[in-house]
């Protein structure tokens, strides 16, 4: 791993847009990720510019002559298969998961509901469109339950529910962001993340990293704006666990068809160490809090030659990764 990003023709990358900030309610951290990204594509030699779909529409990519396109949108519009789907018809190769997988990604009822099918292991669930629903979810579930938006990252909208008398204003704030809300089973125990780098049968996972957050709570706010929370790497679990959780993330980005890199984000149950699938993100954060980062530097990448190494491995659906 530690030759990712190198001996790359960097000419033969062409001119380089690097999609950032768009429309959802993830711009914010977008901007973050995107800015850093640049920066380094730009260190390296790369022909990069900054592009925002929400300044400019994504015709402009042609008309301003762009050969391939760094994916660092988050949450809707960038990484549910819309954007995807825009570059696939502009002929525009484009990091990260193609559209079918980036769309079954951003759904998390959809994302579970292929994974159990699979017999991959993933809390318990239920689908809700109502507080009564939400109330009978959380009858089923028991305590604590987490309630969020299906189709939304960075723990926007997310509540963790203790008492029946919270269901109400847990949904209500999950349904802001989305007409689809999940009540799932929580995982008690260590919470972790593990990044995948590649595309089929050469898809592999990085380190695991073991996240401690401050009162267990790991939202929006620790995630990208406080230094508290702990990210360890390695993670310090036993060579055994590790080894599970990786091959169990790489099966789930090849079930659900991914390719490029994604990040899953996994619990194991202090009761049996045994490891639950939540969510995959296939456009991860790239800010200075980010975890694909920190993995890739414990294998020897620095940040600027997984960003080079990630942009060289763009790609359209009807094709493979174009190796530059």
């Amino acid at each position: 791993m530690s030759t990712f990003g190198t001996n790359i023709d960097v000419k033969a990358l062409g001119k380089v847009a690097v999609l950032m900030g768009g429309r959802s309610s993830e711009r914010e951290v977008s901007l973050m990720s995107g800015t850093g990204v640049l920066a380094a594509l730009q260190s390296k030699g790369v022909n990069a510019h900054k592009f925002d779909p929400a300044e400019q529409g994504l015709d402009q990519l042609k008309v301003q002559g762009f050969d391939r396109c760094f994916i660092a949108l988050h949450g809707r519009f960038g990484e549910d298969g819309t954007v995807q789907g825009a570059l696939e018809l502009l002929g525009i190769p484009y990091t990260g998961s193609g559209v079918m997988a980036s769309s079954i990604a951003m759904d998390k009822i959809m994302t579970k509901r292929i994974w159990r099918f699979e017999g991959l292991s993933t809390p318990d669930w239920r689908m809700v469109a109502s507080t009564e629903d939400t109330l009978a979810a959380f009858q089923a579930l028991g305590a604590p339950m987490i309630v969020k938006p299906a189709r939304d990252g960075s723990s926007m909208g997310l509540t963790k529910v203790m008492t029946a008398d919270q269901c109400a204003q847990a949904y209500a704030l999950a349904a802001q962001y989305d007409a689809e809300v999940l009540c799932e089973e929580f995982i008690a125990g260590d919470e972790t993340t593990c990044p995948v780098i590649g595309s089929g049968a050469a898809a592999h996972a990085l380190p695991v990293i073991r996240i401690v957050a401050p009162e267990g709570n790991y939202d929006y706010q620790n995630k990208y704006f406080t230094d508290t929370t702990q990210y360890h790497c390695p993670s310090g679990l036993p060579e055994q666990e590790e080894k599970a959780i990786q091959e169990l993330v790489e099966k789930s980005f090849r079930t659900l068809g991914c390719r490029g890199w994604a990040r899953a984000d996994i619990m194991i149950r202090a009761s049996d160490r045994k490891p639950f699938l939540l969510e995959i993100n296939t456009s991860p954060g790239m800010t200075g809090h980010s975890l694909v980062p920190m993995a890739a530097r414990a294998t020897g990448v620095s940040y600027e030659n997984l960003c080079l190494g990630l942009l060289a491995s763009s790609a359209l659906d009807d094709g493979e990764a174009e190796h530059v």
